[in-house]
């Protein structure tokens, strides 16, 4: 886990007193004991073996001493859609040329604008099945002065805190809320691509909110997760309830680097 200040990054600033060098000492095998949790239930119903999982997993939180509030649901899920992805390109396209700038001299691309160019250049070899849409969108994009970039970004912010995982959790008095991750992970597609069906990330990635998703369990053999995330700053409660349900369960393990997927699992 990163910590601290970092002068290049002004995001990081609002963190100084509120993160602490060692996060090993929230690791408590009790930890969910008297918990509050949610269950953000509109994340779920996209799978119907994933489903069936976490209401297994639900029970077994249980167990472990939590008080569960289920539904405990984000009424704006699905509101900010839109603006998430405007406030990613304009980021993407901002902390990308920031990053290669920073490389030296002898990079070979020193912008996305190179980048593009580069991989229009090769696109034999660096895009045989697909192309590279985002980054061309991105490359549109203005600076982060933009009043179109700054709105996004309000809108992002007061939808998915304030009126969103904030407003869920002062509802329902909850210590953390549980979803899906994903899943279960799906084989490469060449040609279709990525087989993406529903899961949980977005309202944490947009809130800049903590989440730790834990292995769930494996369907015909394919993994999925289970996520647990909260208001600002909550990562020593996070990582509490997550090394708890991990230790209980200890689902995980090691990758085999199957050709295939076993379909009798």
């Amino acid at each position: 886990m990163l910590t601290g200040i970092d002068s290049r990054d002004s995001a990081t600033r609002s963190s100084q007193g509120k993160s602490h060098s060692d996060y090993t000492r929230f690791l408590d095998k009790v930890g969910l004991r008297g918990a509050r949790i949610g269950v953000a239930r509109a994340y779920f119903n996209f799978n119907d073996q994933v489903d069936k999982r976490m209401e297994e997993l639900i029970r077994e939180i249980k167990k472990l001493g939590a008080v569960v509030i289920d539904p405990a649901d984000i009424p704006t899920k699905g509101k900010f859609d839109d603006s998430e992805f405007e406030v990613l390109l304009y980021e993407f396209k901002a902390d990308l040329n920031a990053y290669l700038a920073g490389l030296g001299p002898k990079a070979p691309v020193r912008t996305l604008k190179e980048v593009i160019e580069f991989n229009e250049k090769n696109r034999d070899k660096e895009m045989p099945y697909f192309g590279q849409d985002i980054f061309i969108k991105a490359q549109g994009k203005g600076p982060l002065t933009d009043k179109k970039y700054l709105q996004a970004l309000r809108k992002n912010h007061l939808l998915s805190r304030g009126q969103g995982i904030d407003f869920v959790m002062r509802q329902h008095r909850l210590d953390a809320l549980i979803a899906p991750t994903g899943g279960p992970a799906w084989p490469t597609d060449w040609i279709n691509g990525d087989h993406f069906t529903g899961g949980y990330s977005s309202a944490s990635a947009v809130a800049g909110y903590p989440h730790i998703t834990v292995p769930a369990g494996y369907i015909f053999g394919l993994p999925f997760g289970i996520s647990f995330f909260g208001a600002a700053y909550s990562e020593p409660k996070l990582i509490k309830y997550a090394y708890s349900f991990e230790q209980a369960t200890k689902v995980r393990r090691a990758p085999r680097f199957l050709p295939t997927a076993n379909f009798r699992e």
